[in-house]
């Protein structure tokens, strides 16, 4: 975890071959939140990208380096003191060449937060 303390996998579930349902805890604590907003805590984007990539590493069992992203729609805001609780939907697709292709959308309960589409290349 690049950030320690930031979030808690409460459950990681493989649904069907390559789809994964995962529900996480933001810790609204985190002291990323002091400078991203004070006294409005937005979870910043590149967050939100670290953690489907660790995500990712979790189910492949893998280091991974992101090699692209495409189709990033930030769709609403994630506060952590009102929702810090997110579902990810995600589609871990393994590819030739060590890659792996990721769909993935974010919800805070029936709101999507975030849908991204990244590829990342295997390097341990």
């Amino acid at each position: 975890m690049l950030l320690k303390d930031f979030y808690t996998i409460t459950s990681l579930e493989n649904n069907e071959g390559q789809k994964y349902s995962v529900t996480l805890m933001i810790n609204p604590k985190h002291e990323v939140f002091g400078g991203h907003f004070p006294g409005n805590p937005i979870m910043p984007g590149v967050c939100m990208m670290q953690i489907i990539k660790e995500l990712t590493e979790k189910v492949t069992e893998s280091t991974l380096l992101m090699e692209s992203l495409s189709n990033v729609k930030f769709m609403a805001l994630i506060n952590p003191d009102l929702t810090p609780e997110l579902r990810l939907e995600m589609d871990v697709i393994e590819m030739e060449e060590g890659k792996v292709k990721v769909k993935n959308t974010t919800y805070f309960g029936d709101t999507v937060a975030l849908k991204l589409v990244s590829v990342y290349k295997k390097i341990g």
